[in-house]
């Protein structure tokens, strides 16, 4: 970027320090997919041999071939860290070896599935964060992940195919990776592959065909992934070419989402962040307690703690206001005035339409007493 450009400025220490940091940290190398079986696996052990080849010390961390012959013929030449075996209720079971793959020190390591929950007994619950571990050792990881299991995307995926995927990674760890491939496969080919006993057993076939692998949902969840990684290249793209002609992007777009304690909330902060992230926009997340917000925090411990995971993962401000004699308009105008707030988003009205006119339309009051704030409403999709 030139001196004389009118964003130009010099970089803080902090700044400095950040980029060193970053640079010694290993590259992450995300492989993406519509569903399992489009052959993520495969792909990355192929590009790990290539990169073998030219003399880079590969391993491998952690690989699920699910018995498929094709993948399992990549691993031949490949050395494998030996995994973690672990004992649990009885059980043996076999984890991604952290400390012995930091101990080996190779240029790259090889992590599978991603989004997989570690077992209780492990010293972190979710394997993402081990690869940051050995992120931070200065190794490059490959590692894959099928589209479901982008935290932002799960109601999407929950209202595509009727399944809630529990395994999630954070969209802001997924945006840690220095690059990320889509495999692509057509919904008649994954099909094809399934009925040739490619990625499932036998048992298993019919079923699948019959349930997640359908024609429509593979084709929804592959436009999902599609879209996904359209908009990741779109962002790269800017950071790369520094484009700032009209100004930082998003510099005032700031969005507050307003939840309660119903089934609908996690959806609405999780379509909140995705509108963040797009317009590059500061997330704020409002519920509104109706007596103490301590006594509030006792009786919804559960709530309160999910709702502060996923803030933490989508770097949003969680904030809770006591409605006192205030009706719930007056306190989210107030917090959207404090903070700035152009956007809100509040869940679909629960009250008939006569307490509507009775009582008055939130949104209504909301119009009325602000200016240039838009406003939307998220169907809670109850039938």
């Amino acid at each position: 970027m030139e001196k004389n450009h009118p964003y130009f400025r010099r970089k803080t220490p902090e700044e400095i320090l950040h980029d060193i940091t970053e640079s010694a940290r290993g590259k992450l190398k995300l492989y993406v997919g519509a569903a399992p079986g489009v052959g993520k696996s495969y792909k990355m052990l192929q590009d790990a041999a290539d990169l073998k080849k030219e003399g880079k010390d590969v391993v491998i961390g952690l690989i699920e071939t699910h018995g498929r012959a094709e993948t399992e013929a990549q691993l031949k030449d490949l050395e494998q860290v030996p995994l973690m075996v672990m004992e649990y209720k009885g059980k043996k079971f076999y984890e991604l070896n952290v400390e012995g793959i930091i101990k080996r020190q190779p240029d790259l390591v090889i992590i599978d599935e991603l989004a997989h929950t570690n077992i209780s007994a492990s010293v972190h619950t979710k394997r993402y964060e081990d690869v940051m571990l050995i992120l931070d050792a200065g190794i490059d990881v490959l590692s894959a992940v099928n589209i479901q299991h982008l935290e932002s995307v799960n109601d999407i995926v929950q209202q595509i195919t009727g399944v809630k995927v529990r395994e999630r990674v954070p969209d802001t760890f997924v945006q840690k990776a220095h690059e990320i491939q889509l495999i692509d496969v057509t919904p008649e080919a994954l099909r094809k592959r399934l009925k040739e006993g490619k990625i499932y057993a036998p048992v298993k076939i019919q079923q699948s065909l019959t349930h997640f692998f359908t024609t429509a949902n593979l084709s929804a969840l592959r436009e999902l992934a599609l879209r996904e990684v359209a908009n990741d290249v779109d962002e790269r793209i800017e950071q790369i070419s520094g484009d700032l002609k009209n100004g930082p992007i998003g510099v005032n777009e700031k969005i507050l989402v307003c939840i309660h304690y119903g089934p609908t909330s996690e959806k609405l902060i999780r379509r909140g962040w995705r509108m963040a992230h797009r317009l590059k926009a500061e997330l704020y997340i409002l519920n509104i307690v109706a007596n103490k917000v301590s006594h509030a925090h006792q009786v919804n411990e559960p709530k309160m703690k999910e709702w502060k995971g996923l803030a933490e993962q989508f770097n949003a401000t969680l904030l809770f206001e006591e409605q006192g004699k205030r009706k719930p308009a007056s306190v989210i105008i107030e917090v959207a005035q404090k903070y700035n707030v152009t956007q809100i988003l509040l869940g679909q009205s629960a009250r008939t339409r006569w307490e509507e006119i009775w009582k008055g339309s939130i949104v209504n009051m909301i119009m009325r007493e602000t200016t240039n704030i838009d406003i939307h409403i998220v169907a809670d999709g109850r039938s």
